[in-house]
């Protein structure tokens, strides 16, 4: 005889985002599974001796959310240990919070902050370098700008990491220097490498900022989600939190081959010998990371037009390609035949064009694979191009720092042009074409935070939920609630490998779901975004909130 449930919510209006049975009444959990979904008398009657039992009156239950890209350490990182006074923060609150942490920090310490916005590079001066040097003369420092890509560093950091007038050009990035060949302290996509060994966290702080994350994620209501750039010390770190139990997420972490981050491309052996290394329980290794272009608002994303101002006949549509179209098809080939998933950042349309080009490179070479290939962002799409993705069974993955106003939309506007603007992020168009959209957060790479339900309801409207910013972005792209659920769900659990496991309610998956005071249906968006769960269940164990 079957041993009863251990636990059953009862009472609830039950969203499944099963197509079986799309809603239910109540459900019951065994083992960390679920074991029944259905009509409260139904799943009541499974209840036994030792089995808990709990009426919800009313209250709603859906899956836990998934976020497909969120770097998860590196913004825990940036909340426990780093200077940053705010995403839209004004120049001078970002040189006050460097000046208070000069205060409290022993000289020589490296203080690493942020953000600054590359479209008002003139408030810099003619050599940036020395506004740090001013405010922190005996700490080397490094900002972020708003879109992680690109470095501000002083005078102190540029001597320890050997930068001078002599430091040749880095492929793919630019040292900027003055009129006299020296460096002004701004590095620009890979040239930021020079800098990067000096900014890894201690194992100590990447144990803290797993915990902090964690419990972050869980009062957001998410279970499962994709670390998009992972090397061996973040691997660590999430495989020893997850084998002490303190994880309580599923988390596909995509191994980085290569990124304007890093000096060198990572062997393929090495990384096979992570993904075996570091797989455990609920961190999946499976996955892999490459850079194809940067971003719009440094003028580093690649497109196949020009930028507005540039001169058609100047324009290269590969010069800002980061891997050239042929390389990357090898390298597309040698991933997917090695068994990993690949995920590739790329913003501008040449950039999307040539990382499908890649994929379908792989799908002729090595045939069906089953492995579904990501484009990270997928911000501007050739029209062209967006019945390619599920053509090819790729997966288009986006973002609402732009697909919504936010304090990334003046600059996106003034680099791009309204007219190209306003074309970003196709959703609608893409699910038309029956592309399985994923949703990621990039916090905290120009996301302030890792808020999905900001994301969910400004997809529904392509306006700011809050309220905070005027306007919409491609407001003809909205979609209704019902077709955005599955990207925050069933189609995020399968880019992790994990179709069925979890980002639904049916029996046999994981019980990872979430209470709601109240079902989504009927919210406007301002209360959609303003959505918090009341109780978040990993594997049928409460992580945040109660019962």
């Amino acid at each position: 005889m079957r041993q009863p449930p251990e636990l059953i919510l009862t009472d609830a209006q039950v969203r499944t985002m099963d197509p079986a049975r799309p809603f239910a009444q109540a459900l019951a959990i065994a083992g960390g599974r679920i074991v029944a979904v259905g009509m409260a008398g139904d799943v009541g009657a499974l209840a036994g001796p030792g089995t808990r039992v709990v009426r919800l009156h009313g209250k709603a239950l859906m899956p836990g959310l998934i976020d497909s890209h969120t770097h998860g350490l590196w913004g825990a990182c940036r909340d426990l240990f780093e200077v940053f006074p705010g995403l839209g923060a004004p120049l001078q609150a970002v040189l006050d919070g460097v000046a208070a942490k000069v205060a409290t920090t022993p000289p020589g310490t490296w203080i690493i902050g942020g953000p600054w916005r590359p479209f008002d590079r003139a408030d810099l001066g003619a050599r940036p370098c020395e506004m740090l040097d001013r405010t922190a003369p005996d700490h080397p420092v490094v900002l972020k700008d708003v879109s992680q890509h690109n470095l501000w560093v002083n005078s102190r950091a540029m001597r320890l990491a050997g930068i001078d007038g002599a430091t040749p050009e880095v492929p793919g990035g630019v040292i900027e220097r003055d009129t006299a060949g020296q460096p002004t302290g701004i590095l620009i996509e890979t040239a930021g490498s020079l800098v990067q060994p000096f900014l890894q966290p201690t194992a100590d702080q990447l144990a803290q900022a797993v915990l902090h994350l964690a419990g972050y994620f869980h009062s957001m209501g998410m279970t499962g989600f994709k670390e998009p750039m992972a090397f061996a010390a973040e691997l660590k770190a999430y495989a020893d939190a997850d084998l002490a139990g303190r994880l309580r997420l599923h988390v596909g972490a995509h191994l980085t081959r290569f990124s304007p981050f890093a000096s060198d491309w990572v062997p393929i052996e090495e990384m096979q010998a992570l993904r075996a290394r570091y797989r455990a329980p609920h961190l999946h290794t499976g996955f892999a990371k490459l850079f194809l272009d940067g971003v719009p608002i440094a003028r580093t994303a690649a497109f196949c037009d020009p930028y507005p101002g540039q001169k058609p006949a100047a324009h290269d549509p590969d010069a800002l390609l980061l891997i050239a179209p042929d390389r990357l098809a090898e390298e597309l080939i040698l991933l997917d035949g090695a068994g990993f998933t690949v995920k590739m950042h790329a913003v501008g349309d040449r950039a999307i064009q040539v990382g499908l080009e890649a994929i379908a490179a792989a799908r002729a070479a090595n045939g069906p694979s089953g492995l579904r290939h990501e484009i990270a962002h997928s911000n501007f799409i050739r029209p062209e191009d967006i019945a390619r993705f599920a053509a090819l069974d790729a997966v288009p993955e986006v973002s609402p720092k732009l697909w919504y106003p936010n304090p990334v939309t003046p600059g996106q506007r003034q680099v791009l042009g309204d007219a190209r603007a306003e074309s970003c992020h196709p959703v609608r168009s893409l699910l038309d074409a029956g592309a399985a959209v994923i949703y990621g957060s990039d916090w905290p790479a120009a996301a302030p935070d890792a808020d999905p339900w900001t994301g969910l309801a400004g997809m529904t409207t392509r306006t700011d939920p809050t309220g905070r910013h005027p306007g919409s972005v491609g407001a003809d792209q909205a979609i209704p609630l019902a077709r955005a659920l599955p990207v925050f769900t069933t189609n995020a659990a399968r880019a992790l490998r994990l179709d069925g496991v979890t980002g639904v309610l049916a029996a046999g998956a994981s019980a990872d779901l979430i209470v709601l005071d109240r079902p989504l249906d009927g919210l406007e968006a301002p209360d959609l975004g303003a959505t918090r769960p009341l109780a978040t269940l990993f594997e049928g164990e409460v992580v945040f909130g109660a019962l």
